[in-house]
């Protein structure tokens, strides 16, 4: 795996403090903003576990950890945008390059906290 100085999710921390304490399960998201952001990281570093793992248990699908995979083949990330983080919503734009031109993902997540952690619960989406 790559590492970083400064945190892909854009945040200015360094990775070892920011996203990646989060990941490796030293420290748990304290807000649905930090759970999007070390999600984004993910993505980035091609962590499926992760993802898998804070995705809410009532969106998981038997295919979530392939469709991860075939979705991670197709883009590398450049950038992260926190539009709004209120609450359990997020929103964000998030650039990236595929092997045929650059886009932008729009998307507003919806989080939810159980037993004192932050799980990705779904979306609605804005490929441009």
């Amino acid at each position: 795996m790559a590492r970083y100085n400064k945190c892909p999710c854009g945040s200015g921390a360094s990775f070892a403090m920011c996203c990646d304490s989060i990941i490796s399960g030293s420290r748990k998201a304290s807000s649905a903003e930090e759970l999007m952001r070390s999600r984004y990281t993910a993505y980035v570093i091609k962590n499926v576990d992760y993802l898998a793992r804070t995705t809410h248990p009532s969106a998981r699908t038997d295919d979530l950890e392939k469709s991860i995979r075939k979705w991670m083949k197709q883009v590398e990330w450049l950038k992260l945008h926190v539009i709004a983080a209120e609450d359990n919503h997020v929103e964000f734009i998030a650039e990236y390059i595929t092997t045929t031109a650059p886009g932008r993902h729009h998307e507003c997540s919806t989080f939810e906290k159980l037993d004192g952690e932050w799980y990705y619960v779904g979306e609605e989406i804005e490929e441009t």
